[in-house]
């Protein structure tokens, strides 16, 4: 274990190294390694009774120095399996002018984007359902809930309402939703989104890999065919600290 702990953080002289509290001085060779890459996104950290060992600090100090890095949101904890690292990202600028997919959007930036599926079948619609997307009485509604990744990085959750007249069998789409929906001459043309800012539950930043009370962005989205017809009612929440949703705005006229 020692030697593993020396390969990616050099502790020599903690307790010599200028002035300033341990924890920081800690915390500082924590977050060094992680922004180097001696410690990569998924990896675990060390028990803190080892890390205390290594650098011959208390465990106190150990706790502080980690609880300071998952609150900057480069350490999560995941209950009953330990604390993880969380690769700083680059932020993606998003435009609200152009109505595309997720995996344009990654595909446009060079990012390999996945999915991983939460949900997906055919369902009786709710009240907001039916009255969103103008279903007649009887008529089915395709739900699909996607974890959104880009190089290979958690970014959003998507969750999708579409009925089931343009999405009969939603466990046949393995890609885009909207070149699914391009197939059947049913993509949208237009969208109306909404956006707050919210903070991620326990669950949502389980799947984000961010700490709980985390920042991020909650969307709403309302997409319309060329006739006017609603197609898609999409809720979806973003990694705030992954997003910056950019508009050009123009001098109007008085």
């Amino acid at each position: 274990m020692s030697d593993a702990l020396t390969a990616i953080l050099p502790l020599d002289g903690l307790q010599s190294a200028g002035s300033g509290p341990l924890y920081l001085k800690l915390r500082q060779s924590l977050e060094d390694a992680i922004l180097s890459g001696k410690l990569g996104h998924g990896d675990a950290l060390p028990a803190e009774r080892d890390l205390a060992d290594y650098a011959n600090v208390s465990r106190v100090t150990v706790r502080k120095a980690v609880d300071d890095l998952v609150r900057d949101g480069l350490l999560t904890r995941r209950h009953g399996s330990g604390t993880f690292v969380v690769k700083p990202l680059s932020r993606v600028e998003q435009p609200l002018t152009k109505l595309t997919s997720f995996t344009e959007d990654m595909a446009r930036r060079g990012l390999v984007s996945r999915s991983e599926w939460l949900e997906r079948g055919l369902f009786h619609p709710s009240p907001e359902e039916m009255m969103m997307l103008g279903l007649a009485p009887g008529t089915m509604v395709a739900r699909i809930g996607r974890l959104r990744f880009g190089n290979d990085m958690p970014l959003a959750i998507e969750r999708a309402s579409i009925s089931a007249e343009f999405l009969p069998d939603p466990t046949l789409l393995t890609g885009s939703l909207y070149a699914e929906l391009e197939k059947k001459d049913a993509r949208p043309v237009r969208a109306i989104q909404r956006i707050s800012a919210t903070n991620m539950k326990k669950t949502d930043a389980g799947l984000l890999e961010v700490p709980i009370e985390a920042a991020g962005l909650s969307i709403e989205r309302v997409s319309y065919l060329a006739s006017g017809r609603v197609v898609e009612l999409t809720r979806s929440l973003y990694r705030g600290d992954a997003y910056d949703f950019v508009a050009e705005l123009s001098l109007g006229e008085n």
